[in-house]
């Protein structure tokens, strides 16, 4: 037996607000809104669904588990996030890979990664 991915869930105090920032930077349609408790996103850059899972008391700190997206861009890719909300926790890497840790509106951290 083996286990397939189907679905990565945040937590978060307000899943339709944070859906719907997330459907628009990654192009992704809200396909599920079930009352506002569990939002769920599929197609555009996804392979995978992506759900907002609305909690009333987020685990605080560090994520365990983030987001690492690619762009082909990087530089302008967080330019662009940033314009839309995001906020730059910082620039990683080398020369060989570079990537950016940036934080949602609510605070849950990812990784944008230079394409090739």
């Amino acid at each position: 037996m083996t286990l397939t991915l189907g679905m990565v869930t945040i937590d978060t105090t307000d899943a339709v607000e944070l859906a719907g920032w997330w459907a628009e930077q990654t192009g992704a349609a809200i396909t599920q809104e079930n009352d506002g408790w569990f939002v769920v996103l599929e197609g555009g850059g996804l392979p995978v669904m992506l759900s907002f899972q609305k909690v009333d008391d987020p685990t605080a700190g560090k994520n365990r588990i983030h987001l690492d997206l690619g762009a082909d861009d990087l530089d302008a890719e967080v330019d662009r996030l940033l314009a839309a909300g995001a906020t730059l926790i910082g620039h990683r890497g080398d020369e060989a890979f570079r990537w950016a840790t940036l934080a949602d509106p609510q605070g849950n951290e990812f990784d944008v990664a230079q394409h090739g």
